[in-house]
């Protein structure tokens, strides 16, 4: 299977290990990855405002680089697939911004959501399959007690989203499963980790992210998994040290056998918030 893929600002720069192991990870399984040229970035937050048009058309241009490829468009950071998701559900049913957006870029075939969005996830689940990945793996992560930590951006709102129950979902602890851990389910998995609050109070973020940290622990979580760079950013700064936090791709990359994954430093636990998401402008 091939998919036309959207690696986003963030993986070319403070979340590189999140886009390095999750390209290693798809070949190994047979997926091949082909990035989406000239792509500019998603805008990395989802413009509220009916009427912005302008801010959506980055998105746009690539949901139509894969319609064009004939590709479903794969991405793996939670905020670009946020984005992209939104901006597709616009397209598809909201006639004005479907009509002022093709009007701004005039493409030889006008764009209408025809591009079917897929985190990685949603991949390995449904094109993979679990149990097919669970053959796969080579280093069996038994004993290992780890956590999935959601977020928001994945699962809200749910009925354009469509990734899995907003308040009760599995499909991160289903992939725990296929790698050989021990999935804990705690209560704050779906919770905010304060996001782009921290620009504005570091305090809310930690109290956010502290309470989720104990509540992960207190249900016997030993290390923690996410998708988004802006989450692994607040719970790598503002958590106390003694949770273990990875990106799913590092845990997969581990379990298939293909090498030891680096000390945490090299991902979105640098630089600043705004960097965690929107790492640069445009593809370098």
């Amino acid at each position: 299977m091939t998919y036309s893929y959207y690696p986003g600002c963030t993986l070319k720069t403070k979340a590189k290990d999140l886009d390095f192991y999750g390209r290693e990870c798809a070949r190994a399984l047979g997926v091949e990855l082909e990035e989406i040229e000239e792509w500019q970035c998603c805008g990395a937050v989802y413009p509220v405002v009916r009427d912005e048009i302008a801010t959506k058309l980055s998105a746009v241009r690539a949901l139509m680089a894969a319609r064009d490829e004939g590709r479903e468009l794969l991405t793996l950071c939670s905020a670009c697939h946020h984005v992209l998701t939104r901006v597709n559900h616009d397209m598809l049913t909201d006639p004005d911004v479907r009509a002022k957006a093709n009007n701004y870029l005039k493409p030889q075939v006008p764009y209408a959501g025809e591009t079917k969005v897929v985190h990685y996830l949603q991949m390995l689940r449904d094109e993979v399959g679990f149990d097919v990945l669970a053959k796969a793996v080579k280093n069996p992560l038994k004993g290992r007690k780890i956590g999935a930590y959601y977020g928001c951006l994945l699962l809200r709102p749910s009925k354009v989203m469509a990734f899995d129950d907003p308040e009760d979902p599995r499909i991160i602890e289903d992939f725990i499963k296929a790698l050989g851990a021990t999935p804990v389910v705690y209560a704050m998995r779906n919770e905010c980790c304060g996001g782009y609050v921290t620009l504005k109070s570091e305090e809310q973020s930690r109290e956010n992210v502290q309470r989720i940290i104990k509540n992960a622990r207190n249900h016997g979580a030993e290390e923690l998994i996410t998708a988004c760079p802006l989450c692994m950013y607040n719970l790598r700064k503002f958590g106390d040290g003694g949770m273990r936090i990875e990106y799913i791709t590092e845990l997969l990359y581990e379990a298939l056998g293909l090498g030891s994954v680096q000390e945490p430093g090299t991902g979105a636990d640098a630089g600043t918030p705004a960097d965690a998401v929107c790492g640069a402008g445009l593809k370098s």
